[in-house]
This record gives structure tokens, sequence and C-alpha cells, in this order.
């Protein structure tokens, strides 16, 4: 039986490894082996159902991010894991999955993240306050600045246009935008931590 559920499945795969132009409604039903009839019984259109889409990926990126904080020890260890899952999602994901959205379905993308709870930012700015509990971050930082701006670097390491894959590896823009900054937020605690764990930050593929 093809569900709403299978339906959300098979379109968010056909999206992430093919970018969002290239799978029409045809494409996707042909993966089912279904109708268009019963993809339209559950969604009023595309639109609709990459909505839907998004939903699911955002619930699912933020449920692996707070499984890897759950189970780190300290605010590095966790950073750098979770660095290393955000790394293998660019591998993952095709990028015409996002910059498809980005220029046909504008503000696409931040309904979703929004109706998400905005939880990367979340995420980041409990990870900036357990940093300064445990004495590993300067206690004086702006913990909402932190969070945006370290989302802003996240999004740079992702920018093939800015940075091409051929000459820039993503370990060495880890180790040139974000290790830096990390380490200018550190106590001398949180230096030498980081320098204890600076391998977590080397991500091969």
């Amino acid at each position: 039986m093809v569900t709403k559920e299978l339906i959300i499945e098979t379109a968010t795969k056909l999206f992430t490894q093919n970018g969002v132009k290239a799978i029409t409604i045809d494409k996707i039903v042909k993966e089912l082996h279904t109708s268009k009839r019963t993809l339209y019984n559950h969604f009023k259109d595309k639109v609709y159902l990459l909505r839907a889409c998004l939903d699911v990926y955002n619930t699912k990126v933020k449920a692996e991010n707070e499984e890897i904080i759950k189970s780190s020890d300290n605010v590095i260890e966790a950073m750098g894991y979770l660095h290393q899952k955000i790394v293998h999602r660019t591998y993952q994901v095709n990028p015409n999955f996002f910059s498809d959205i980005l220029h046909y379905y504008p503000g696409l993308l931040h309904e979703s993240y929004r109706n998400s709870g905005n939880f990367a930012h979340q995420q980041l700015v409990y990870l900036a306050e357990w940093g300064i509990k445990d004495g590993i971050f300067q206690k004086d930082m702006d913990v909402e600045v932190v969070g945006k701006t370290v989302l802003a670097m996240l999004k740079l390491l992702k920018d093939n246009n800015q940075f091409p894959v051929s000459e820039f590896s993503k370990e060495r823009l880890t180790f040139g935008i974000l290790v830096p900054y990390l380490r200018g937020l550190c106590t001398t605690k949180g230096i030498e931590l980081l320098k204890i764990q600076e391998e977590l930050f080397r991500v091969s593929i």
C-alpha cells in the first residue's frame, strides 16, 4: 500500500539524490509504482509534497544532532562530531537539492526551518552555554551572535561557488574558517581541549 509516509520517504530520497528540478511528479509515481491520483490524494501539488519532505528532513537532522550532543562528553567533542555529520551530509545530498529550492521555491527553506523551531541555531546556543558553564568558552561571549555566526560559517563551508571542491577540501576550509574561530572563543582550558580533540574536525570521505 502506498501511504503518505512512503510517498514522502520516496520523494525525499529522489529529491536529495537528484535535485528538486530534475524530479517530477511523474518520476515519483513511477518510482512508487502507483498513480498520480494516489499521490494527489495526499498532496495538492509538488510544493506541498516538497514542504512535507523538508519537514521530515529537518526532523531527522534535528534528532541526529541531539543524539550527538547527548552522547558527547564536552562541547568540543560535540562540535567535532556534529561537524563530521554535517560534512557527510554534504556528500550524501546533491547540492542541487538546496540550490533548486532557493531558486524555484524562494522562502520555502526558511519557512521550513522556522517551522522546525530554528533548531540548528537553538542547538548552537545550547552548545555555547554548555561551553561557558564548563569553562571551555569565554564567559563574556554573546551566545546568540556566536550561534548565528557559526551557522553562517557552516553554510560557507558548503559554498562550492566560492570554494570549488577541486581547490578547497572540506578539511582545508574547516581549519581555515571554523577551527580558528572556535579557538578565539576558547579559554586556556578550551584551547588545550581543542588541541587534544582537533582530529575530530578532520573528516575523510
